[in-house]
């Protein structure tokens, strides 16, 4: 791209659970049901911009845990969202700017609160972490994954060929 921007954003979206393991979800005034996300600011880091979405949706601050999923949207406006969970830190649940409502749920009922086959498909990706993150691109219109991977994979194959057997993560 000779001089121009990057056309692709960058998206952090988080898992919240509280003590009782029920699920942390916003209501988006467009979206629907769905977890706490948005965009990354121009120079600020994926930690801090996941904090500060979190809180500026839910009210709530978290502790941060491990990165779950990285998601590539294909479909303009391309984005690059980084997906984590999070344990309850404190404050109070209060909706503020897209999100008109907050709410601790059961996964039972996050699953059926949140529609978007998007979001429903995130959703399920974190719910079902296990211990190594997963990557999917996909495009919308309609929904469609193009790419999954289990990122644990790489460190497996460089485990096996004894390559970069210190890289960070493996």
């Amino acid at each position: 791209m000779s001089g121009n921007h990057s056309l692709q954003s960058v998206v952090v979206g988080c898992l919240v659970r509280n003590a009782g393991n029920e699920v942390l979800l916003i209501r988006h005034h467009k979206r629907g049901w769905e977890i706490p996300q948005g965009r990354v600011e121009e120079g600020e880091n994926l930690v801090d911009a996941l904090h500060r979405e979190v809180r500026e949706e839910t009210g709530v601050e978290i502790e941060l845990g491990p990165l779950a999923a990285i998601w590539s949207k294909l479909t303009p406006p391309a984005a690059l969202i980084f997906t984590f969970l999070g344990r309850y830190a404190g404050g109070a649940l209060t909706p503020t700017g897209d999100s008109v409502e907050t709410r601790w749920v059961t996964e039972t009922e996050a699953r059926d609160k949140v529609e978007s086959p998007v979001m429903k498909d995130r959703l399920t990706a974190l719910l079902e972490y296990r211990g190594t993150p997963v990557y999917k691109a996909y495009t919308t219109g309609p929904y469609l994954v193009q790419v999954k991977r289990d990122l644990g994979e790489s460190c497996k194959m460089r485990r096996e060929l004894d390559v970069a057997p210190n890289m960070v993560g493996c």
